[in-house]
């Protein structure tokens, strides 16, 4: 059992650690806030008009906006409807100027480094599909807990150019160290190895891998890096330049809290020519980092609100805000663990998890299986959760806590998966 009390006063620690020697002063609710405190993170709570009539833990699909936010995207798409191309084709262009600067100083990176595109799915795609340095013999590395999205296009792209695409399974009960070593054992077996997908967080059962130390066995064998980054980016800290990586792809619209439908890539400076411009605009100059994801007309209504959504994020100490979503983890971690009939699929290793965490019901390891489980959980419990296919050992079901998740709602479930526990799995219909 993980003692939660001990673990608050940590996580506080760590927040006011995280900011020692920035010469940036905290608002000061947020750098008040312990991640228990809550009556504090209540108040936080009150600024995301979500529903009530269901405990929402399914808050890895995208975020939702608070409410000053909301207020920039309503008057944002106003402006857009109202002043239509007058605004677009004159005054827009500097304002989106100014939003990629502002999501490239949240990214740690230079403007003209990143590129626009709706989702991080659409942007790792291009990334792949049209990276150039692959052919015929050359091999491509992946693991199962990449989205589908992004094993599917690693595929494609073995498949057009005669390469040979390696799916590894990593290790069901994980370490840092048999982690790392898992890549480390398929790199050395790939002696044509030219492109390695990494996810940072996995969407599937919240694995937060350890980049940093993969990276360098990839760069050791002269491959490049391509990571998905479309969990991760604003739950748990990092700068984009940290993993050595060279491409990232992220979304704004999960836990940075900007409108649905806005995300970007990043290319590392000087290797934009690795990627081939998107079809549609084989002329582009090849230094043309929004070139590779060929936008046309889109809703540009998000674009123009991150930086209110990253105005809002400032209100919220980044330190405290992911000790807070850790603390909600780890509160209803600690209450199943252990306990007979469910398995927790991450360690306690911090390092190895963010928000994020699936579980099973023992043996439950089908789709209908875990399907049934869901929605037991919403239709008996009233809790939201979501199953996820694709694991090497099977079926799971995700849980995802947000700012606005209060501690009783996580005990909720803790509660109700005790109760599973006992009576046994629901029937599959």
């Amino acid at each position: 059992m993980i003692d939660l009390s001990r673990r608050s006063a940590l996580y506080a620690a760590a927040a006011m650690i995280g900011h020692a020697g920035t010469g940036r002063a905290l608002p000061a609710h947020a750098a008040a806030l312990a991640p228990n405190d809550e009556s504090g993170w209540a108040r936080v709570a009150a600024q995301y008009p979500v529903t009530r009539e269901i405990v929402q833990l399914e808050n890895a699909y995208w975020g939702s906006m608070a409410e000053p936010v909301a207020a920039a995207h309503r008057e944002q798409v106003a402006r857009l409807n109202r002043d239509n191309s007058w605004y677009a084709r004159h005054a827009m262009v500097a304002d989106q100027a100014r939003a990629k600067a502002r999501a490239a100083e949240a990214m740690g990176v230079l403007p003209e480094e990143v590129g626009w595109c709706r989702n991080a799915a659409e942007g790792l795609t291009a990334l792949i599909m049209q990276y150039r340095d692959v052919g015929a013999g050359d091999q491509i590395l992946f693991a199962d807990t990449d989205y589908e999205t992004t094993q599917g296009a690693m595929r494609s792209l073995a498949a057009a150019r005669g390469a040979q695409a390696i799916n590894i399974s990593l290790p069901a009960h994980m370490t840092r160290e048999n982690l790392v070593e898992t890549y480390r054992e398929a790199i050395a077996r790939a002696p044509r190895l030219k492109l390695v997908l990494l996810t940072h967080m996995s969407h599937r059962n919240g694995l937060v891998l350890p980049v940093g130390e993969i990276v360098p066995l990839i760069k050791a064998r002269g491959a490049q890096v391509i990571v998905d980054c479309a969990q991760s980016f604003y739950q748990i800290p990092f700068n984009v330049p940290d993993f050595g990586a060279d491409f990232v792809g992220l979304n704004f619209h999960k836990w940075v809290g900007a409108p649905l439908g806005v995300a970007a890539i990043w290319i590392r400076k000087g290797l934009a020519a690795a990627i081939a411009p998107a079809p549609e605009l084989p002329d582009a100059a090849q230094d043309d980092v929004q070139s590779k994801v060929h936008q046309g007309t889109v809703d540009f209504a998000p674009q123009l609100t991150v930086p209110a959504a990253l105005d809002f994020q400032t209100t919220i100490d980044r330190q405290a805000k992911i000790a807070r979503l850790r603390y909600l983890r780890d509160r209803w971690v600690s209450q199943v663990n252990g306990l007979p009939g469910v398995e927790v699929l991450l360690p306690d290793d911090p390092a190895l998890h963010g928000a994020t965490t699936s579980f099973r019901l023992h043996g439950q390891t089908t789709p209908a299986a875990n399907i049934a489980i869901s929605v037991v959980l919403l239709k008996r419990f009233g809790i939201m959760t979501v199953h996820r296919v694709g694991l090497a050992g099977g079926t799971c079901i995700r849980v995802t806590p947000s700012l606005f998740t209060d501690a009783s709602e996580v005990d909720r479930l803790a509660q109700a998966l005790g109760i599973l526990a006992a009576e046994g799995p629901p029937p599959v219909s």
